[in-house]
Formats: structure tokens, C-alpha cells, sequence
């Protein structure tokens, strides 16, 4: 096996740390080898080079990157959530969004490490559910009705469902219920 030559392994770091940043502060549809090339200052046909379809550049940017979603929650948490989950939904229907959250599904079944990074990525949007759910129990603005992990399947899975399953958009009906399954808000 051929060592791996430093220019080639520095320009796959500033690739992945722009697809990073890029994840971070635009979300997963952000991350296309076009922009991700343009960020780090490399042509697009080396990022296609290190990942040939857009799938594999988005899970392999996901490691250790801090999705932009369910962060600081904010009164009045129905509000919030309800904005949240729109700009996740929005993003889930893209279909390279779409193809990574269904291979971190199949492939956490035979991959250790995949399992780890779902796993991850699941603890962090309970987690952050959780601390809505917290605020909205705080301020009395709602009864939680469920636990912080059912709370997580809830208000995502029927996103997930809709976009990799059905490939189609999530109207806010959806959202809606989907809430309406977790809170049982007062004078709403």
C-alpha cells in the first residue's frame, strides 16, 4: 500500500472542514461538492475525486459535525419547535439528505462505526429536544405528555417517514400533529 501523499491528505481535511462549516451554518443541503470545493479553495473535480456522489461527501462530513438544529430553545416552544422542525423537513426532501439519513439507518444495522455516528446524532437531537421540553414544562407554557426520547421519535420520525419514504414534502399539517402527539398546550 502506498503511503498517502500529505497534499493529498491536507487538501481531504480543508474539503472536510468546509463541508463542516458549511453543515454547521447552512445545513445538509449546503453541502454540495460545488461549494464545498469553492470554500476550500480547491476545484470541484478533486471533491468528487475523494467522494464521487453527494451522499458520501455529506456522511463523511457528519462525524463530529454539530447539526444546526433544535439549538437554544426559545419561549414560546411551540413556536420554535414548529420553525425547527419546518427547517429540518426542509432540508430532509432533498434527496442527498435524504440518502444519507437512509444509509445511516442501513448501514448502523452492519457498521460499527455508522452505528456510533447515528447513535451520536440521535443522543444530540434527544438531548436538545429534551431541553425544550424542559423550557416549555418551566414556563407552564405546556404539559409534556411523553419522555424526552419518545418526545425525539415523535416529533422526527414522521419527517423521516414522509421524506425518504414517501419522497415527498412535509406539510405543516404534519408538523402540527406531530406536535399536537407531544404537547397538550395550554389554551391551544
Amino acid at each position: 500500500m502506498r503511503p498517502t501523499d500529505p497534499r493529498v491528505e491536507r487538501s481531504r481535511q480543508a474539503m472536510l472542514a468546509a463541508a463542516r462549516e458549511l453543515l454547521l451554518h447552512h445545513g445538509p443541503g449546503a453541502v454540495t461538492h460545488q461549494r464545498v470545493a469553492e470554500q476550500a479553495g480547491v476545484g470541484r473535480a478533486t471533491v468528487y475525486r475523494h467522494w464521487s456522489r453527494a451522499e458520501e461527501l455529506l456522511l463523511a462530513t457528519m462525524p463530529g459535525a454539530d447539526l444546526p438544529y433544535f439549538r437554544d430553545p426559545q419561549s414560546p416552544v411551540r413556536t420554535w419547535l414548529f420553525g425547527e422542525l419546518r427547517r429540518l423537513a426542509d432540508e430532509m426532501v432533498q434527496p442527498e439528505v435524504a440518502a444519507v439519513t437512509l444509509t445511516l439507518m442501513h448501514g448502523a444495522l452492519w457498521d460499527a462505526d455508522i452505528a456510533r455516528q447515528r447513535d451520536a446524532s440521535v443522543a444530540n437531537i434527544t438531548e436538545r429536544i429534551g431541553a425544550a421540553l424542559t423550557l416549555a414544562r418551566a414556563s407552564g407554557e405546556a404539559v409534556v405528555a411523553v419522555d424526552d426520547a419518545v418526545a425525539a421519535a415523535v416529533l422526527i420520525g414522521p419527517l423521516v417517514y414522509r421524506t425518504a419514504m414517501q419522497t415527498a414534502p412535509v406539510p405543516d399539517q404534519l408538523l402540527e400533529a406531530a406536535l399536537d402527539a407531544v404537547f397538550d398546550f395550554k389554551g391551544a
